[in-house]
């Protein structure tokens, strides 16, 4: 990428750019690879990608054109998370889970003025958004909140939750968070609720130095808010878990983590064509690199027929409520991120040392670091020790025992 585009991608949030979406996210990937050794050594946010984000209009391009964005489907919000996976896992992160809060808000907000409000300020002014929906002790149980809506005289409310991770909460210019519907509510009962940054404040209970997605600036903060009541999205998070974040999370973060291998993948391929021109053979672990193409395309097959699929039904409640389809995208995410990290290990493998090492060409360290999160974000194990039951009584189930 030439520096004069480069600069231009770093110019900030103004008339919106003329290019399709592909060449916009190729010239925000090229930002973020620029920095992407920066941002995880220092496991800082990655300012750079992220002004190149703001520049190319690209937080607010689900959002429906009438309230200021593009109406992009799914599919390519998926894209996008793919190159910027493959740049940089943290910005492709950041920006999924961006991506995953806007959609939770754009479908669920019905009429309501505030939050339509909220979303044309959005576009206007490339705002990104952060996700809290861990707390205290429960935990990556995102089900169940402990921290209690508060309802104020004049159509307020404050809330105040220790939230054990908010990513780049820092730097984010809103926050979208979970909370009990109300004091009395069971923990189980909760809402969804939309804030600007000066509606809260933020002290920091923990750090974030982790092994890998260390760009995501994962601390844990102590978050007090006051806003209109018309911030809480009118739906039930029950309803908004079910039909739009989960499947949105699992696709987009799968896209991200498809990312990271397919990057991983061709610094394998590269290593192997280098080898062969100077020795003429095939190096030992050219097999691995077979075996991570293989992985690699599963993964990317898998992840397109869960997308469709999605597609196909995401306005129909009773298809999105039906165990098949929960099960599907609750496997997607299972899948998805032990293929991942299979694909970006057998990667490390085909390269050998210079995989392994840190100042290689070649290294697929950063990488494997960064996959490695993938399934442990909301634990394999808990997911499906939650799906075992109900597919125990699934028809499928049932078959097997004939």
């Amino acid at each position: 990428m030439e520096a004069q585009q480069v600069a231009e991608a770093r110019v900030g949030a103004g008339a919106a750019p003329t290019e399709d979406l592909p060449t916009r996210a190729r010239t925000v990937a090229a930002v973020a690879a620029s920095h992407a050794i920066a941002v995880d050594g220092a496991a800082r946010f990655p300012a750079e990608a992220f002004q190149a984000v703001k520049a190319q209009h690209l937080l607010g391009i689900q959002v429906p054109k009438a309230l200021g964005g593009e109406g992009l489907c799914i599919s390519d919000v998926a894209d996008v998370c793919y190159q910027l996976g493959q740049a940089c896992g943290s910005t492709g992160m950041i920006f999924a889970m961006h991506q995953i809060k806007v959609a939770c808000i754009m479908r669920h907000m019905g009429e309501n003025a505030t939050l339509q409000r909220m979303l044309r300020r959005l576009c206007a002014e490339q705002l990104l958004l952060a996700s809290s929906t861990t707390e205290g002790q429960g935990g990556g149980n995102i089900r169940s909140s402990e921290a209690p809506v508060e309802h104020q005289d004049g159509g307020r409310i404050t809330l105040e939750r220790k939230a054990s991770v908010i990513s780049y909460g820092a730097y984010a210019d809103g926050v979208v968070t979970t909370a009990r519907r109300a004091a009395d509510a069971a923990a189980s009962d909760q809402v969804l609720v939309a804030f600007f940054k000066s509606d809260y404040t933020l002290t920091r209970l923990q750090g974030w130095d982790a092994l890998g997605m260390r760009g995501t600036c994962s601390e844990g903060y102590t978050l007090k808010a006051s806003a209109s009541a018309e911030q809480i999205i009118p739906e039930p998070y029950e309803i908004i878990h079910a039909r739009t974040m989960v499947p949105f999370a699992h696709l987009l973060w799968g896209s991200v983590w498809t990312g990271i291998a397919a990057s991983a993948t061709a610094r394998a391929q590269a290593f192997v064509r280098n080898a062969m021109r100077h020795s003429g053979q095939l190096p030992p672990g050219a097999p691995q690199f077979t075996r991570a193409l293989a992985s690699l395309r599963t993964l990317r097959g898998m992840l397109t027929t869960s997308l469709r699929r999605y597609e196909q039904c995401m306005n129909d409640p009773q298809a999105l409520a039906a165990l098949d389809f929960q099960t599907l995208i609750t496997l997607t995410k299972v899948e998805a991120s032990e293929l991942a990290a299979q694909t970006v290990m057998s990667a490390m493998r085909a390269c050998g040392l210079s995989g392994y090492r840190n100042d290689s060409e070649y290294s697929i360290g950063r990488h494997l670091r960064d996959v490695l999160s993938s399934p442990i974000m909301i634990n394999n194990d808990r997911i499906l020790a939650n799906l075992a039951t109900p597919v125990l009584m699934s028809p499928m189930a049932s078959s097997l025992r004939d």
